[in-house]
């Protein structure tokens, strides 16, 4: 299986475990975390164009991304 190119920053989610509290965080921890929010992400992307195309609109709003996110 071919790996997919990342679209978050492996700096980007090494600091947000920082930020939650781990004093060091591993490449391999950071890799999965930006892994796991990245399918995450993709899954909320998703449904918010659904949501955007049911309402007859091409735009995706911040509406559809909250809304997405909750179910």
């Amino acid at each position: 299986m071919a790996k997919r190119e990342r679209t978050i920053p492996k700096a980007t989610v090494a600091r947000m475990l920082v930020n939650a509290g781990a004093e060091r965080v591993s490449d391999e921890a950071a890799d999965a975390f930006a892994e796991a929010l990245e399918e995450i992400g993709l899954k909320i992307s998703e449904k918010a164009a659904r949501i955007a195309k049911h309402s007859g609109r091409k735009t995706v709003k911040a509406a559809d991304i909250s809304l997405a996110a909750k179910g």
